[in-house]
């Protein structure tokens, strides 16, 4: 099959991946039982939000009631669980207003009741209740300055924790004295629970000096309030000896090491071995797509350090340092880099999607590169190189006809990129 049809065997694996990692099929095995005493109440945020919701209210015995907040155009068709959908990867009024809904909601339960919460990749913008002394606006600017600056996850989650009223462990104390049970689907290089969705019911090591220094190590400027926020520890987070996490417990349902190992299941089917490099890496997105582009050469070349035909797989959270004015999301900008790298070396093939189906705040997943590709592009008047420096990538892929376009999956766990050297 990928002899013959590179392009659906790239697809296939994307949709393998994609469908490996749904809530359909993680869920339902983590749903505690029995049901408890009192209440069960359900909340979450991410872009699985809800539908993880809709998955419980299929699987739930009993009577339950909650909330979930995910992102425009990742709803579901919930009867029990109300679903609000707000902004994201900036948050706006609706994530507010929906946390703020969340906060209240849970306020009065006792030690009988459960609160099942649901998290999944792009909770952080979604679940935005800013601290006291912090407006939304400024949690705005101090969003859109981290996704440019080049920070990773973690690093932004730290941040982003510290100047919030939920995230961080905020949420599980809010929950006390109920028990509180987290799913999770991680979006994270690691798989750091804590991590994922800025941690709204997880315990947190990391301080407000370390929010502080990420802060100066991007050079982001902020307003006097903040920093005294942050400086005077008013911003700081519960941590994992408290006693009041005691009885909670959580379980990562899904992850992006599953993904790609079902992607090589569905390559091995197709007669091609596969090859998984990493379920986490991290770091530029054009950086990475000029050591994938290094290593395709190099078994094609020199059958090091595999033989071909053979796919190469990996996964993770790259991150863009936006210089440019274009258009693009980090799997586009990953992409773009490898095909001006391969500059039409035959015999290679490339895709790379974001699982959730939106690359960054555009309208496609990805994007699959072909070894005509620049041939192509330099056809229609592109200059791949000065589209790269601009951040381009989506126009450029666009142009070509090129663009993965799938809509919102409902689950996230991050980037997904196959390399077939044939």
């Amino acid at each position: 099959m990928a002899a013959t049809d590179p392009r659906k065997f790239l697809l296939d694996l994307y949709s393998s991946a994609v469908e490996a990692v749904s809530p359909q099929k993680c869920l339902p095995a983590f749903l505690p039982k029995p049901s408890p005493n009192g209440r069960t109440l359900v909340i979450g945020a991410g872009k699985g939000a809800a539908a993880m919701a809709k998955v419980v209210e299929d699987h739930w015995e009993g009577d339950i009631s909650g909330l979930v907040v995910t992102r425009y155009g990742h709803g579901a068709d919930c009867k029990r669980i109300e679903v609000v959908e707000a902004a994201h990867p900036v948050p706006d009024a609706a994530g507010r207003q929906a946390a703020g809904r969340i906060m209240e909601m849970v306020q009065g339960l006792n030690e009988n009741d459960l609160v099942l919460c649901l998290i999944s990749g792009g909770g952080s913008a979604l679940l935005a209740l800013p601290a006291d002394s912090i407006t939304l606006e400024q949690k705005q600017a101090i969003n859109k300055a981290l996704l440019r600056s080049g920070a990773t996850i973690s690093e932004m989650n730290c941040v982003r924790k510290h100047l919030s009223a939920i995230k961080g462990g905020r949420l599980a104390l809010a929950c006390a004295p109920a028990r509180v049970v987290t799913l999770l689907i991680s979006d994270v290089p690691g798989d750091d629970p804590g991590i994922i969705a800025s941690g709204p019911t997880l315990p947190d090591p990391t301080t407000c000096a370390d929010s502080l220094a990420i802060l100066e190590k991007y050079n982001i400027e902020i307003p006097p309030n903040l920093r005294q926020h942050l400086e005077s520890g008013a911003g700081e987070t519960p941590k994992p000896n408290d006693p009041r996490f005691a009885r909670n417990s959580h379980h990562v349902i899904a992850t992006a090491q599953q993904a790609l190992e079902a992607a090589a299941a569905t390559a091995r089917a197709a007669g091609i071995t596969p090859y998984i490099l990493s379920d986490g890496i991290e770091g530029e997105a054009r950086d990475t797509g000029l050591m994938h582009a290094a290593i395709a050469r190099q078994v094609a070349e020199r059958g090091q350090p595999f033989a071909k035909p053979c796919v190469i797989i990996s996964g993770g959270e790259t991150t863009v340092t936006v210089r440019g004015k274009g258009r693009g999301g980090r799997n586009a900008e990953f992409l773009l880099s490898l095909s001006v790298a391969l500059d039409g070396y035959p015999g290679i093939h490339a895709i790379a999607a974001d699982t959730d189906g939106i690359d960054g705040s555009e309208d496609n997943a990805g994007g699959i590169y072909q070894p005509d590709s620049i041939k192509r592009a330099t056809d229609l008047g592109l200059r791949p190189r000065a589209m790269l420096e601009n951040n381009d990538g989506y126009t450029f892929f666009s142009t070509l006809g090129d663009l993965v376009v799938t809509g919102p999956t409902r689950t996230n766990v991050n980037d997904f990129r196959a390399v077939l050297i044939l």
